[in-house]
């Protein structure tokens, strides 16, 4: 017994790098600031990690749009067409369809990914009967882009396992009106490009008008808030005057916070060897270490680590957990969905991973170490969000919340509530309100917005 409590507390003792402490969480939060307010200044953005890129999304819905609008989101493996139909406050039907993104097409040229989108597009409208009519679209596209104007969009580099020729530097939104214009059978106006994460922020400020930040936890993890023009240095356009707006929707892309050492105290030897095995080496150091796309794996080196330290499984580990990209994010989920003391998620996750043999301690220890990767993920996020919340100063705000991690892992919105609440100002009241569907119908309210600004 003695050996399996020593076990135990090595583990633990070994886990230590993966929490952050208070301190280290204040020093966060003040080099995100000092981040973002580099991507705002005209002097530092083109150095600047997080570049904060000007949405302008200057209106937020008011519950008044109404009429038919397509949505098309891509941003990640899938991509997805909505029809919507916005007809009174709170009052709307929507009918969509999944489609596959292709490993050929991920990594083939731009003009194969936007020739596949506008086929997808053009028979969910026939599928629908709305391909005779014009109809307004927002383009949800879930990748670093540097916005010209609400319908102008440079792709400044993919990310998310997308690597397709002739895209970058390229604006989008061109690229797949020159699609649609060689099939020459649908009519479409691209009435705004967006990110998932002001589109999530839209979606929620429908229904809740306090709604100031829209982040996204999934794949990827990035955030959006609202900034006063004035201290935005790269806004093309007047910032005062009669009837000028005074606000704008800043895109903050900040999974690449960290790309210039800013994250290195707090990086471990799995974070590194993360880094050095995935696509974008050096790249979103921020988001490998939230992600979902990297949380499984996160857990999956140190309990490796552990493993060949004899302080797992009795030393024996398994061809499976040993193979890269086994353990998979929502393991982590499941684990910890385990009542305390029970293991019945666990030993499910791990016989799928060879490991039979697993003691009880065996799965305390694996739920120990999914315990400090998600826990640490989402005090990250947490010093982000009370950095953007104490920033803006407003008496109380919505942050509007999407994404697999917040939305399946049993504790995430208790953990950042909590940590939010400690580093926030105590005269700031804020609450966390998961989205309905940012990317989509988040993506038709711009549109709809944009409609009801140009009307």
């Amino acid at each position: 017994m003695g050996v399996i409590k020593d076990n135990f507390g090595k583990i633990r003792e070994q886990c230590k790098e993966l929490i952050l402490t208070d301190k280290q969480i204040e020093e966060l939060m003040r080099r995100i600031i000092k981040e973002i307010n580099r991507g705002l200044s005209k002097e530092t953005h083109a150095e600047a990690d997080v570049k904060c890129f000007i949405t302008y999304v200057q209106d937020l819905p008011n519950g008044k749009e109404k009429g038919k609008f397509l949505a098309l989101d891509l941003g990640g493996t899938n991509f997805r067409v909505l029809l919507i139909h916005l007809k009174d406050e709170n009052d709307f039907e929507m009918l969509s369809k999944i489609y596959a993104i292709p490993q050929n097409i991920m990594l083939g040229s731009g003009t194969q990914l936007f020739d596949h989108i506008a086929e997808c597009l053009a028979n969910f409208m026939k599928e629908h009967s709305v391909y005779e009519e014009r109809l307004p679209l927002g383009f949800t596209f879930s990748f670093p882009l540097t916005q010209l104007g609400l319908t102008k969009g440079i792709l400044a580099r993919w990310t998310k396992g997308f690597n397709c020729s002739g895209v970058v530097g390229e604006d989008v939104v061109q690229l797949l009106k020159d699609a649609l214009a060689r099939r020459g059978d649908v009519q479409i106006d691209i009435c705004a490009i967006l990110n998932d994460t002001t589109g999530t922020l839209m979606s929620c400020a429908w229904k809740n008008h306090n709604c100031r930040i829209g982040l996204i936890v999934g794949t990827g993890s990035n955030a959006c808030y609202v900034e006063r023009v004035e201290n935005c240095d790269l806004f093309d356009g007047p910032k005062s005057g009669p009837g000028i707006k005074q606000h704008v929707l800043i895109n903050t892309e900040w999974g690449a916070f960290g790309d210039d050492g800013a994250l290195d105290f707090v990086r471990t030897e799995y974070d590194r060897e993360i880094d050095q095995h995935s696509i974008n080496p050096g790249r979103q150091l921020q988001e490998k270490m939230i992600s979902g796309m990297y949380m499984g794996e996160l857990a999956r080196l140190a309990i490796v680590k552990f493993t060949k330290a004899g302080l797992l499984f009795g030393g024996v580990g398994s061809d499976i957990l040993f193979k890269r990209g086994q353990f998979f994010t929502k393991y982590v989920s499941e684990i910890e969905s385990d009542k305390p003391g029970t293991y019945t998620y666990c030993r499910d996750v791990l016989d799928e991973l060879g490991l039979d043999h697993a003691t009880d301690e065996d799965c305390a220890n694996v739920r120990y170490i999914c315990e400090c990767v998600s826990s640490r993920a989402a005090h990250l996020v947490s010093a982000g969000i009370a950095a953007l919340i104490n920033k803006m100063d407003e008496p109380s705000v919505t942050v509007g919340v999407d994404g697999s991690v917040y939305r399946f892992h049993p504790k995430f919105h208790d953990l950042m509530v909590q940590k939010i609440r400690q580093f926030v100002k105590p005269s700031i009241s804020f609450d966390l309100m998961l989205s309905e569907d940012g990317s989509g119908r988040g993506a038709a309210l711009v549109a709809a917005v944009a409609c009801r600004e140009s009307h």
